[in-house]
């Protein structure tokens, strides 16, 4: 694996709450510490070439360190709307014949949400009356603290299909141990998950895949925007995903038909035991899985590699790499594949880099700015920031991160960097943004071979404090290429481009108190 996993303690040492302006100030970790990143030297020769061997060589250094699934392109398929994402899930519920596997931040408690609920209920009963089929297994994997958030949460959403299929239903809600002690006592319900979260977005059903960032909530099924890949029959990428969700819920609080919450028998406690013990268990089982598949694939690999060391048989043309970072259980395995990636970037190739929060850490920052590769990088406008408009502190992030934007801007100003990095806003009305992830162009290439997809979003929180999931996809497949090119084209279509001009707007100026609380949200949100 990618060197020694170590434990990320996180030591909480003064806060202050105010309740009049809903303002939660907190001490820990105002500073990041990001190493500098390793430098790898970068290939050499036509590393843009558009030959099978150049697009192996290029990306097979990931096989390395991670598993790698070899499946076909036509297999894996973009989707593009909120709507298609909604409707894909609910047509393979309803025709799950063994397992349905959903990993979110939360599950909303409207409508749409109710529906997806009463598709599991339909699956589930199905299943009973089948005598032929009544094997279906439906498992959920929830944040602990969004999901029992007001006194109608997800909990109480799922409630209802615990209790009647208590035998095929299990609903597991994560629990970060750096919420514990007085800190868990003193944070308001409101602000608790700003310390940790389960922020993984895994949607299964059977043999097929939805990797997104995208949570189970009315806005991800309508007017918020976010990136979505299907891979369709693609049980071995399945498999990976559903082992590692369930490894997840093992190290869970584990909801009862009562609405109470136990642990499995011989796990440690997250918020009551010992903090070194949970994440000590917590990654030695989540790590089974990973290692398992690594050594499982490299095996099934290397048995399947042509003399020339070619990408196999011509139509399992795409790789699928799973990225997982959880550095509260001391798992950097993305935060450092990310890193190489980032580094390995030449001066002929293009990266175009979206997250609904610009909010990059300092590694990454460094290497855009430092790396030879041109950048075009998407982000939120203020108005389509999901905090536009929020009350209290919320409110100010919008601003936060204009100011971050500015900061940034401002560095590759500074260094003449104009023509190489370039930043975009997402601009619609009515709609908010909150897709993430990278399309990857080799020298000479006039399509994407690489996309980053799940749910980081580069920032302080995905790296440090959340638990989090997507995949690298690598592809010789013209028609998938073709995919990730219009994905990438349609959300820059809405976007236009930062200019120091864009900072001097009258509605782009941000007051001295945001501009002194931006470490804590850079931070925290």
């Amino acid at each position: 694996m990618l060197g020694d996993y170590i434990s990320w303690l996180v030591s909480c040492s003064t806060f202050h709450v105010s309740c009049r302006s809903s303002v939660l100030l907190l001490a820990p970790l105002l500073a990041e510490t990001d190493p500098a990143p390793h430098r790898v030297s970068r290939p050499t020769g036509s590393a843009g070439a558009q030959r099978t061997e150049g697009l192996c060589s290029h990306f097979r250094w990931m096989a390395e360190h991670v598993p790698a699934f070899q499946v076909p392109g036509s297999h894996v398929h973009i989707l593009t709307s909120p709507d298609q994402f909604y409707q894909a899930m609910k047509a393979r519920i309803k025709t799950a014949q063994r397992r349905v596997v959903m990993a979110s931040l939360y599950l909303g408690t409207g409508q749409l949400e109710q529906e997806l609920v009463d598709c599991m209920e339909e699956a589930l009963q199905r299943s009973q009356d089948n005598s032929q089929s009544p094997d279906l297994k439906v498992s959920i994997l929830l944040d602990y603290t969004r999901g029992s958030r007001g006194k109608i949460n997800s909990r109480t959403m799922l409630l209802p299909l615990l209790q009647r299929f208590t035998s095929q239903m299990r609903v597991s809600l994560y629990h970060t141990p750096d919420l514990r002690g007085l800190l868990r006592l003193l944070v308001p319900q409101r602000f608790n998950e700003t310390i940790g979260v389960q922020h993984i977005k895994v949607y299964l059903f059977d043999d097929s895949i939805i990797i997104s960032g995208a949570n189970l909530s009315d806005s991800y099924f309508t007017n918020r925007q976010d990136r979505y890949v299907l891979l369709e029959n693609c049980r071995e990428v399945a498999d990976f995903f559903c082992d590692l969700v369930e490894a997840v819920g093992d190290v869970s609080l584990q909801l009862q038909p009562d609405d109470s919450v136990t642990m499995l028998e011989g796990m440690v406690h997250p918020y009551k035991g010992n903090r070194q013990d949970f994440s000590a268990v917590a990654r030695k089982r989540i790590m089974e899985v990973v290692n398992s598949a690594h050594i499982r694939q490299r095996l099934l690999n290397q048995s399947e590699d042509s003399e020339d060391e070619g990408m196999s048989e011509a139509e399992e043309d795409t790789w699928v790499f799973p990225l997982v970072q959880m550095k509260p259980l001391g798992i950097r395995v993305d935060e450092q594949v990310t890193q190489r990636l980032l580094t390995d970037a030449g001066s002929e190739s293009t990266v175009f880099l979206t997250s609904g929060y610009f909010n990059l850490t300092r590694a990454y920052m460094r290497l855009v700015l430092k790396a030879g590769a041109s950048y075009r990088i998407l982000t939120a406008s203020p108005e389509v920031n999901g905090f536009f408009g929020a009350k209290g502190v919320a409110g100010a992030i919008p601003a936060a991160y204009t100011h971050i934007a500015r900061q940034f801007y401002k560095q590759v100003c500074q260094g003449g960097q104009q023509e190489r990095v370039h930043l975009h806003e997402y601009h619609r009305p009515q709609w908010t943004f909150h897709a993430k992830g990278l399309w990857y162009y080799l020298q000479g290439q006039d399509r994407p071979c690489l996309t980053l997809i799940g749910s980081p979003n580069f920032g302080y929180r995905s790296v440090h404090r959340d638990l989090e999931a997507q995949i690298a996809i690598v592809t010789e497949n013209e028609e998938l290429q073709s995919q990730l090119q219009e994905e990438q084209e349609m959300l820059y279509r809405r976007s236009t481009e930062v200019s120091t001009s864009t900072f001097e707007r009258p509605d782009r100026h941000v007051k001295l108190w945001v501009k002194l609380v931006t470490p804590l949200i850079k931070n925290f949100f």
